[in-house]
């Protein structure tokens, strides 16, 4: 049997022939790009109507398409990309793993309790700051009671059946 050895050197070019290493973005920069796919995506939101409570109740009591072609265009467009990113920069393949659904109880309990959240507040959590930034004040107490629900969970997530 023969073995092969490798060099354990990482780059065998002299220091002058070697390429610099690549120029990563300091943190301020990404934050900043952060922050304004951000709010265009708030105004995306805003001007779709998609945190219209009103579009909201049409949807719920199937009086009106309008928000369901916006989900709709959503997972396409989703889906559409992860279709065209099939490879992450270091050329490797993006594997996204199956779902383990078991009796799909915590799917039914956590899709309940999210719908009976988005029913009863008028907005998913996606659009809080958006409504708040659109001047709607009243949100800030639903953004608090969301930050206080997740540390909730943080807490109890040792305990719970997962």
């Amino acid at each position: 049997m023969q073995v092969l050895q490798t060099s354990t050197r990482e780059n065998t070019l002299p220091p002058d022939c070697q390429e610099p290493p690549p120029q990563q973005p300091d943190d301020l920069k990404r934050l900043a790009a952060y922050l304004a796919a951000g709010i265009v995506f708030g105004w995306v939101l805003i001007q779709s109507q998609a945190v219209s409570w009103f579009r909201i109740q049409e949807m719920f009591l199937f009086d009106s398409f309008h928000l369901y072609g916006v989900i709709g265009s959503a997972v396409v467009t989703a889906a559409a990309g992860v279709g065209l990113l099939r490879r992450t920069s270091r050329g490797e393949a993006i594997r996204i793993a199956p779902k383990a659904w078991g009796t799909g109880r915590r799917y039914w309990i956590g899709g309940g309790l999210f719908g009976l959240g988005w029913g009863l507040l008028g907005a998913c959590p996606a659009p809080i700051l958006a409504l708040i930034g659109h001047g709607m004040p009243v949100m800030i107490a639903a953004l608090l009671s969301a930050l206080a629900g997740t540390f909730l969970y943080g807490v109890l997530r040792p305990y719970l059946p997962h």
